[in-house]
């Protein structure tokens, strides 16, 4: 390893660690002891493949809090959101293992013999984790592949390697056979390409930006490579006239704050009907405006600091002097904060309502009848996520239809749920992560014909 990550705490700037860089040798090495454990992984007893993910998903338990401060510390997450992060990779896990004694082939019928299929674990599998969700997207990979037999090397964002590494480590204790499950941090240049380009990572899984899912996708179709990807998101959020208003607006400043708006499915563009568009307005401003940011090691706090400076830098950039704003208060000193924000009066094609700002900003924008708010909801290269407000189920129903985003919400703001499917349509990505299908996606199918005739 050469060179060094540096990892600041978002809250402070303080310098947490350095971790040092994997280089293309490096994966080169890591690959060659991943595929060697995944021989010997595979070949395992199902069951003996599951009890070895629960007794993982039971040390991640034990180490919830452990884990809850390191991401706290490195990026910057609310303590209760942490916790809950650290408690999906062990829900993950235990779901995941439960799958693997029920991933089966079929027996097909036909003439002359007897037909079945297998399904059989890629090999190695690459997995590149953003920073905004470091713990639980890293494990929407590694938890199905591993259950479907396969070895996984991760790659970490630059800015948050370190729960990743705490859960390789865990993964030891646990039981795993080495060299099963590896953390590789680096540089998405350097380590990134490696495990994109290398002939022995048999599929690629990336989050991450649109711009970067397009790179990957394009180094892995000149390898006929197999890849997974779940990109960036401009989700609505469509307030009808007949809706519980106060309740959408209580649950609304979440929808985009929460993670301080660094999540792909933040309901970023809120669509409301105009003739309660003042209305809803009036309840909603408050709201934001009350969201309590600050330490994101306090209980009490809703919201806590951007990732880092350029980040910092790039919200400021959509938000300029002559927009119509609603902001809430941020703490003072060193930290990288930005304060709850709404945006008003803006126009529907305007950059901060047609682009991913990734940070806590949202834009309001009114809509005539279902087909407007239908046509303003698709009105964006994304289709990730987005939720709706009415009492009309009928409604409820055509309009989940209509909109062209891959997971829908009403009267919530549910995105993810590890049970259930989730992926995006358009430019938010490509395939389908979590949920009961999740271990196939890591799997090959096999037919064998076997004749009767001979």
């Amino acid at each position: 390893m050469s060179d060094a990550l540096e990892v600041l705490n978002p809250a402070t700037e303080e310098l947490v660690a350095l971790v040092p860089a994997t280089t293309r040798g490096d994966v080169d090495a890591a690959v060659v002891r991943a595929a060697a454990a995944q021989r010997g992984w595979a070949a395992a007893a199902p069951a003996d493949r599951a009890r070895l993910l629960r007794r993982f998903a039971a040390v991640v338990d034990a180490h919830t809090e452990e884990l809850a401060r390191l991401e706290v510390r490195e990026a910057g997450h609310t303590i209760g959101n942490a916790r809950w992060e650290a408690g999906n990779v062990r829900d993950l896990l235990d779901f995941a293992a439960g799958g693997v004694e029920r991933l089966s082939g079929r027996q097909i019928p036909v003439a002359g013999g007897i037909d079945v299929t297998f399904l059989e674990p890629l090999g190695v599998i690459g997995v590149i984790a953003p920073w905004n969700f470091p713990l639980p997207i890293a494990a929407w990979g590694l938890a199905p592949a591993l259950a479907a037999g396969n070895a996984v090397l991760l790659k970490p964002a630059e800015t948050t390697p370190l729960t990743a590494l705490r859960l390789a480590a865990l993964a030891l204790e646990a039981g795993l056979p080495e060299h099963l499950f590896q953390v590789l941090p680096g540089r998405g240049d350097v380590t990134g390409d490696a495990l994109v380009e290398h002939p022995g990572v048999a599929k690629i899984v990336f989050t991450g930006s649109t711009r970067v899912g397009r790179q990957i996708m394009a180094k892995c179709a000149a390898r006929v490579k197999p890849v997974t990807l779940e990109l960036g998101g401009k989700s609505p959020n469509i307030v009808f006239a007949d809706a519980d208003l106060e309740a959408a607006a209580a649950a609304t400043p979440m929808s985009f704050l929460d993670n301080t708006g660094q999540d792909c499915c933040a309901r970023t563009r809120i669509l409301v009907q105009r003739s309660v568009h003042d209305r809803f307005l009036a309840l909603l401003a408050p709201a934001v405006e009350r969201v309590r940011v600050g330490d994101p090691s306090d209980e009490r706090t809703q919201m806590g600091p951007l990732i880092s400076r350029a980040q910092l830098e790039r919200v400021r950039s959509f938000v300029t002097g002559d927009l119509t704003t609603v902001r809430g208060a941020t703490p003072g000193g060193p930290g990288f904060w930005y304060p709850p924000t709404l945006v008003t009066g803006v126009s529907p094609t305007a950059p901060v309502a047609t682009e991913e700002v990734f940070g806590p900003v949202a834009v309001v924008l009114p809509f005539e009848d279902e087909e407007d708010a239908v046509r303003l909801a698709n009105a964006t290269e994304y289709g990730l996520s987005g939720s709706l407000w009415t009492r009309d189920i009928g409604r409820a129903l055509r309009v989940s239809r209509a909109v062209a985003a891959g997971n829908l919400s009403v009267n919530s703001h549910s995105s993810v749920r590890y049970w259930t499917p989730f992926g995006g349509y358009k430019q938010s990505g490509l395939g389908r992560e979590l949920g009961p299908d999740a271990l196939t996606a890591f799997t090959e199918t096999k037919n064998v014909f076997i004749s009767t005739e001979v």
